[in-house]
């Protein structure tokens, strides 16, 4: 519990927090929601049928968000990968928020990516273990500052696409996601209590692949912005 002017037993770490475009705000962050397998050829790239599977997630950390520009390449890993994914920014929250009242709770988007250590993943499937350690490592989650929906609305379609130095990787529509925004909202507020700061990863198209140390990303949703990333 956070109690404001509390003698804390140790200094408390700084609020994780996302820029806000043309704005000197900053959006506080309180979770990462990671909705996988969102797009039905990614989940066919990655041996499982779409149509059979209801949604499900796992978390990243508040502090795994990352707006460096760069992205340090993590220990324990030889197979790290790039998913470029729209980022959801929630203002509100609440409990069984029914799906033509989600994207009231929608404070804005931005791109982000959803660097995995594939290696650590494909370990813990296979032994039936979470995915943390290889999602929920240090910068895993680079981004772009936040554009509030009252800039650009809700972006329901659109070009979502990732090049690996200047070469196109990723390609997709936003409409492909199998489970659209308004639907992710109303799951998720379903198993968890949604608050204000909360932050969804939507999912990726299909195209991953690997990255090396001097790569350059680059990539782009419509209406939404454009990120570049560095490996280092």
């Amino acid at each position: 519990m956070n109690i404001h002017g509390a003698d804390y037993a140790i200094e408390p770490t700084t609020i994780p927090a996302i820029p806000v475009a043309q704005s000197d705000k900053l959006f506080p962050v309180h979770r990462v929601y990671c909705v996988g397998r969102n797009y039905a050829a990614h989940a066919v790239e990655m041996g499982h049928d779409p149509n059979k599977e209801p949604p499900f997630f796992f978390q990243k950390n508040p502090d795994n968000l990352n707006t460096s520009g760069e992205f340090p390449y993590p220990p324990a890993s030889s197979d790290v990968h790039y998913e470029i994914e729209m980022v959801v920014a929630l203002k509100s929250g609440g409990k069984d928020i029914p799906v033509d009242k989600a994207l009231d709770c929608v404070f804005g988007y931005g791109v982000g990516l959803d660097m995995t250590r594939r290696d650590l993943q494909a370990v813990a499937k296979d032994l039936g273990r979470p995915w943390e350690v290889g999602k929920a490592f240090e910068a895993s989650a680079p981004c772009t500052p936040l554009v509030p929906a009252n800039t650009i609305g809700h972006p329901a379609q659109g070009a979502i696409w990732l090049d690996l130095n200047g070469q196109r990787k990723q390609t997709g529509d936003l409409n492909q996601m199998i489970w659209k925004v308004p639907e992710m909202i109303s799951y998720l507020s379903g198993l968890f209590t949604l608050m204000p700061g909360d932050i969804i990863l939507s999912g990726t198209p299909s195209g991953v692949g690997a990255v090396q140390r001097g790569d350059i990303l680059t990539g782009h949703i419509d209406t939404v912005g454009d990120i570049e990333v560095r490996v280092v």
